[in-house]
C-alpha cells in the first residue's frame, strides 16, 4: 500500500502558518492563467502541421523538427530559467520568457523555409519555458502551505491543461477564417497579455540572497546529481514527455488521416465535427478538459499517498490505454474514448513530480532542481516528435513511433518504484 507520507519541510515560518482557507491566494490565480495562456498557445502547433507542409509542399518531418527543437530549447531553457528566477526574481524571468515567446511566433510567421521556421521555434521554446511550469510552479509552491502544497501545484498543473482546451479550436477556428501566418500573429499579441497577470505574482524576488547561491547552489546540485533517486526521476520523466509530446503533435493529424469516417447524421456531426480534421483538434481539447481533474485529484492525492507509487501507476495506466488504442480500429469513438482516459492522465504527472522533487530537496532550490528534471521531459518531448514526423516520411503511418511510446511509459513505471522518499535536508534552515 502506498501509505501516508509525512508533511513537507517548511520553507519559513510564516508559510507554515499559512491557512487551508488561503489556498486560493491572487498567486495561484495569477500564475495559473499564464500558464492557460502559456499552454493554449504551445498545445495548438499540431493543427499547423497539415497546412504549413500542403503550403510549402515540405515533407511532415520538417515542421516536425520545427516542434521538437521548440520542445528541446523549453527543456534546456527550464533550469535557466528556474536559475534565473531564483537569482534575480520571478518578473525578471517571465518577462523576458514573454518578449522570446512573441518574438519567436513573429519571425516564425515570417519563415518560408524549413530552416528559419525551424530557428525560430528556439526562441518560442525559450518563451515557454520562462513563463511554463518550472518557474510558475516554483512561484506556487513556495507560497503554498504546506498543507496545500501539492493541491495547488495541481491546480497550477490543470490550468495549464485548461490552456489545451481552449488553443488546438481556437486554432482551427482561426485558420478557418485567414493563413497559418495570420494566426501566429495573433498568438503572439495573446502572449504578451500573460504580462498582465504579473501584479497577482507580488513583488519580484529572489527565492534566496545572491550570497547564498553562489555558496551553495553548485554544491547542491552535485548533492542531487550524485543521488540514485534524483536520477530516477529524471530518467522516468523521460517518457512523460515522449508521450505527451507526440500527441500533441501529430495526433489530430494521425486522426485526419487514419480514423474512419464521422457518421452524417451521428452525434458529433450534431455538435458541428464534421471532418476527421475537426475531430483530431477537438480531441486535444478533451484531453485537456479530462486532465484538469485528473491534475486536480493528483494533487489533492500527492498530499496524502506515496508520490512514487501514483507516478508508477499513472504511467502503468497510460501504456495500457496507449497499447489498447493502437490495437484497436481508429474511429471517432476509440479516438473519444482514448483522449478522454489519457486527458486524465495527461499532467498529472506534473504535481507529482514536482512535489517530489520539493519534497525530498527542499524549496529554495526547487525551480532550478525540478527545471534539469524537467529537460528530461523535453529530451523525450524532442524524440516523440521528431520520430513521429521521421517515421511518417519513411512508413506513412505512426504505428512503430506509438510502440516506443508504450516501451517507454513501461520503463517509467518501473523505475519510479525504487526512490528513496524522504526528506534529503538540502532545504534551507
Amino acid at each position: 500500500m502506498a501509505g501516508h507520507i509525512r508533511p513537507e519541510p517548511a520553507l519559513s515560518a510564516a508559510t507554515s502558518r499559512t491557512s487551508s482557507a488561503s489556498l486560493f491566494t491572487p498567486i495561484l490565480i495569477g500564475g495559473s492563467i499564464i500558464l492557460l495562456i502559456n499552454f493554449s498557445l504551445r498545445a495548438s502547433f499540431g493543427i499547423f502541421q497539415i497546412p504549413i507542409a500542403s503550403e510549402f509542399d515540405w515533407p511532415r518531418s520538417e515542421f516536425s523538427m520545427a516542434i521538437a527543437i521548440q520542445n528541446l530549447a523549453w527543456g534546456f531553457g527550464q533550469p535557466l530559467f528556474g536559475a534565473l528566477a531564483e537569482r534575480w526574481g520571478d518578473r525578471v524571468s517571465i518577462i523576458l520568457g514573454v518578449i522570446l515567446y512573441a518574438a519567436g511566433l513573429i519571425f516564425s510567421a515570417m519563415s518560408v523555409t524549413p530552416g528559419a521556421i525551424q530557428f525560430w521555434e528556439i526562441a518560442v521554446g525559450f518563451g515557454i519555458a520562462g513563463t511554463g511550469f518550472g518557474v510558475i510552479l516554483a512561484i506556487v509552491g513556495r507560497a503554498a502551505s504546506d498543507e496545500n502544497r501539492s493541491l495547488a501545484l495541481g491546480i497550477a498543473t490543470a490550468a495549464g491543461s485548461a490552456g489545451q482546451v481552449v488553443g488546438p479550436p481556437l486554432a482551427e477556428f482561426l485558420l478557418g477564417q485567414m493563413g497559418w501566418q495570420g494566426v501566429f500573429m495573433v498568438f503572439a499579441g495573446i502572449a504578451c497579455t500573460m504580462l498582465l497577470f504579473l501584479p497577482l505574482l507580488g513583488p519580484s524576488r529572489p527565492a534566496a540572497t545572491r550570497a547564498e547561491l553562489e555558496e551553495s547552489l553548485g554544491t547542491v546540485l552535485k548533492r542531487a546529481f550524485r543521488d540514485p533517486s534524483y536520477l530516477m526521476i529524471f530518467a522516468g520523466f523521460f517518457s512523460c514527455g515522449y508521450q505527451l509530446a507526440f500527441v500533441t503533435a501529430h495526433f489530430p493529424a494521425m486522426v485526419t488521416q487514419m480514423c474512419s469516417p464521422i457518421e452524417a447524421g451521428g452525434l458529433l456531426a450534431s455538435m458541428g465535427i464534421s471532418t476527421t480534421s475537426q475531430l483530431g483538434a477537438w480531441a486535444i481539447a478533451l484531453i485537456g478538459v479530462a486532465n484538469i481533474a485528473g491534475s486536480i485529484l493528483a494533487g489533492w492525492l500527492g498530499n496524502r499517498y506515496s508520490r512514487k507509487y501514483l507516478l508508477a501507476g499513472i504511467y502503468t495506466l497510460r501504456t495500457i490505454a496507449a497499447a489498447a488504442f493502437i490495437l484497436s480500429p481508429i474511429t471517432p469513438a476509440s479516438v473519444l474514448i482514448f483522449s478522454a482516459v489519457m486527458g486524465s492522465l495527461w499532467l498529472a504527472t506534473v504535481p507529482l513530480t514536482s512535489g517530489l522533487v520539493a519534497y525530498i530537496y527542499g524549496l529554495r532550490y526547487m525551480g532550478t532542481l525540478y527545471g534539469f528534471v524537467f529537460l528530461s521531459h523535453q529530451l523525450g518531448s524532442f524524440l516523440g516528435v521528431w520520430l513521429g514526423g521521421k517515421m511518417f516520411d519513411l512508413y506513412g503511418d505512426y504505428t512503430i513511433v506509438w510502440w516506443v511510446g508504450v516501451g517507454v511509459g513501461a520503463f517509467s513505471a518501473l523505475i519510479h518504484l525504487p526512490v528513496r522518499e524522504r526528506p534529503m535536508g538540502l532545504q534551507p534552515a
